[in-house]
């Protein structure tokens, strides 16, 4: 990893913030419109190309679900419960946040509901790894809100199937529906519908560079939960923490992809070192070493700050997807930082572990997104529900403000229509 002397926060987040290829979206916008145009024949051409899979069915079908289970053990399934039940506890205690409420205005009535969206579709990755976890963290918080239709879809193998374990994962957690198909592929089907795959009304879930785009390219006419991919990791560390911790936490967030973000914020020159002179030793040892290798490499750095208030500055400049406070006092950092998707305090809270078991959810913002929102929830599938019942008499007491409202707008027939009614 190359290591920065930062000075200028401004001009380096510039320079060091990943840039996506150009073509890609132009490859993105071609493979949807013709999902839009030819339906399943073309989610069957591209997974064909993709992916190799000769797909006669798109839906997973009933017997398929029971093979699967056959081919997970005891002990998969008992992590996949205890995963479910965390998750479960934590976005119950979020929708119990959510009364439904009226609020009275003279006599005006302003009705608040919360209701659960209709449909939506999870994207579970696939491919260079597998990720059950995702269908967790996606199926359950939607499930919890309330949501009637529930579609899994996901890349199949070159023999035109998904991972038993991601199967059994999504019965588990309640998914309605499972379809074999992944990439962009996946993302227009959900959004246009197909004749076998319905329409949606929300996409979640994370996703490599071509997934992220194609879900930022159809938000226009179906909602998204947010850019979510690729993965990325920020560490602020001072000179108390075990510098192999950072080795290690780097190198997990790492093994992803090759088009990972994955970087450490420090003060401290030595743990720059130590850390960087870790990883070189480590990755000729390690498993998917080539991905960790390349990744690092590519887009990973080490950032030597001045001070706390530089880290913190940078941080919120670059507002990673998960954030690992490691320094004496965590607490101090953590509360100035406001743009981290997930902030993990302490050095025995690594990212990796809230990818599954900590309760938490795995499905972040990246990009910068987490400036404006967090991790995905309960919420996501929630939507506000307004009713507002006015009486005449309500009505004759605001009639002036609304008088002078509409005419200083030029819109005096608003106005019209409420005086026609106090006649």
């Amino acid at each position: 990893m190359k290591i920065h002397k930062v000075t200028n926060i401004e001009s380096f987040v510039t320079k060091i913030l990943p840039k996506q290829p150009q073509n890609n979206k132009k490859i993105v916008e071609s493979i949807l419109k013709d999902i839009q145009k030819n339906g399943d024949s073309a989610v069957k051409k591209y997974e064909k190309k993709f992916t190799g899979a000769k797909l006669t069915s798109l839906r997973v079908s009933k017997t398929e679900i029971i093979q699967a289970y056959s081919k997970v053990s005891k002990k998969e399934i008992s992590a996949i419960r205890l995963a479910k039940t965390r998750v479960e506890k934590t976005e119950s205690v979020v929708k119990s946040i959510f009364k439904n409420k009226i609020i009275n205005h003279d006599g005006i009535k302003v009705s608040k509901k919360f209701l659960a969206i209709q449909s939506t579709g999870c994207y579970i990755p696939g491919g260079l790894a597998q990720y059950p976890s995702s269908v967790i963290m996606s199926v359950i918080p939607a499930k919890i809100a309330g949501v009637k239709k529930i579609v899994v879809v996901s890349p199949p193998n070159p023999d035109g199937q998904i991972n038993p374990l991601t199967i059994v994962t999504a019965d588990i957690c309640g998914a309605t529906e499972i379809y074999k198909t992944g990439g962009v592929q996946a993302i227009g089907a959900l959004s246009y519908g197909t004749r076998s795959i319905s329409k949606v009304d929300k996409i979640v879930g994370p996703g490599g560079a071509f997934v992220t785009l194609a879900k930022f390219s159809v938000s226009d006419t179906t909602g998204i939960d947010m850019l979510a991919g690729p993965t990325e990791l920020g560490i602020i560390a001072d000179n108390s923490v075990n510098p192999k911790f950072l080795a290690l936490d780097l190198i997990s967030q790492a093994e992803h992809s090759a088009d990972t973000f994955c970087y450490l914020i420090t003060n401290s020159e030595k743990i720059a070192k130590q850390v960087n002179k870790l990883i070189l030793e480590l990755i000729p040892t390690i498993q998917r070493r080539d991905l960790v290798k390349s990744s690092l490499s590519k887009n990973g750095f080490i950032a030597v700050c001045k001070n706390n208030s530089d880290m913190i500055k940078l941080v919120n400049s670059l507002a990673p997807e998960h954030l690992q406070i490691m320094a004496k006092n965590p607490k101090l950092f953590s509360s100035k930082i406001t743009t981290s998707g997930l902030v993990l305090l302490g050095n025995y809270s690594p990212s990796s572990a809230s990818d599954y078991i900590l309760g938490s959810n795995h499905i972040l913002p990246t990009n910068g997104f987490g400036k404006t929102r967090g991790s995905l929830s309960v919420m996501d599938f929630i939507k506000i529900n307004t009713e507002v019942t006015a009486s005449k008499s309500s009505l004759i007491k605001i009639s002036k403000h609304l008088d002078v409202l509409t005419q200083s707008e030029g819109l005096p027939n608003h106005y019209e229509a409420v005086r026609g009614r106090l006649e």
